[in-house]
């Protein structure tokens, strides 16, 4: 790639529309090409069956994309209720089922509701053993691949809401759930399905996901992939910046002290990242506040 095609490369994000197929790394090599540059990545992943809002950065955005993955989510999606797979989604192979305690077929709104009731709030979750969570250096897919799937331990994560939205007879005596989610980063839409099944005593997988937004980021603002090859909509740096965090305004002399890497004092211990802005409008750093000093966590300017 020359030189200057990477001076040139644009610094922000961009909101993709990811399709289904595709894996998220996938799609980094695709904004790769079209943005000409190999400084991309991305926040959150989504599995390959997933569609919906995959955060993008590219060049110096990417250095934003790790404090952009602690931000809550929401989907939409519907869970099978009758059959389990060992994936948790359509993608897995299909459990071979014991004696449930009732057809998921005649389970009642109310059971369902009452069931999601259960998997809402703050929660300890078993992520699926088809995972990218690592165990002793490897991948935990890897390891169930290979016929040796790790037992996860619990994590916290938090179920702001889980609402049933419609129930559909699916063929077999199965039950089709259509459900909204908003949850925190690091929750398994694929584990919801699966405790739901097994709270309800019939088994459960996702069969569709779709993810609506990721923080500040929904789908009013995603592009397909096919809309981005004719026109590249990259979000600014600084705009990104002051939608995903809360501001701090600097003098010149604390923008030139920040951006050679120094420290300022703090403004009374504002929770999570800052994003600091030179009297120009220019995005100096993320800054993080400590013991009354606010530390650069990531610095934007030479």
């Amino acid at each position: 790639m020359a030189r200057d095609a990477r001076e040139n490369a644009p610094s922000g994000l961009i909101v993709v529309d990811k399709p289904g197929g595709m894996t998220s790394h996938d799609v980094v090599a695709r904004i790769r090409r079209l943005a000409g540059t190999r400084r991309v990545g991305h926040a959150g992943t989504l599995d390959p069956m997933a569609t919906g809002v995959l955060v993008v950065g590219v060049e110096k955005a990417t250095r934003l994309l790790g404090h952009l993955t602690l931000t809550e989510k929401e989907y939409q999606a519907t869970i099978r209720l009758g059959q389990a797979t060992d994936t948790g989604d359509a993608e897995g192979t299909v459990l071979t089922p014991g004696t449930p305690a009732r057809p998921a077929a005649r389970l009642t709104r109310a059971q369902v509701e009452a069931a999601a009731a259960a998997l809402t709030g703050e929660i300890q979750q078993v992520p699926p053993a088809v995972s990218a969570i690592k165990v002793a250096g490897r991948r935990a897919y890897q390891l169930a691949r290979e016929g040796a799937p790790p037992v996860l331990p619990p994590r916290p994560v938090t179920v702001w809401s889980f609402t049933v939205q419609a129930l559909r007879p699916a063929p077999g005596d199965l039950l089709d759930v259509d459900v909204e989610v908003r949850c925190s980063s690091g929750t398994y839409i694929r584990a919801l399905a699966r405790d739901m099944g097994d709270a309800l005593g019939v088994g459960g997988h996702l069969t569709r996901l779709r993810r609506t937004r990721v923080g500040p980021y929904d789908l009013s603002a995603a592009h397909g992939l096919d809309e981005l090859a004719e026109r590249l909509t990259v979000l600014p740096l600084a705009e990104t910046a002051a939608a995903a965090f809360p501001v701090r305004e600097l003098t010149a002399e604390e923008a030139r002290s920040l951006s050679h890497g120094g420290r300022l004092p703090g403004l009374g211990g504002e929770a999570g990242p800052v994003a600091a802005f030179g009297p120009d409008g220019t995005l100096i750093a993320l800054v993080e506040e400590k013991d009354g000093v606010a530390r650069p966590l990531a610095v934007f300017v030479p």
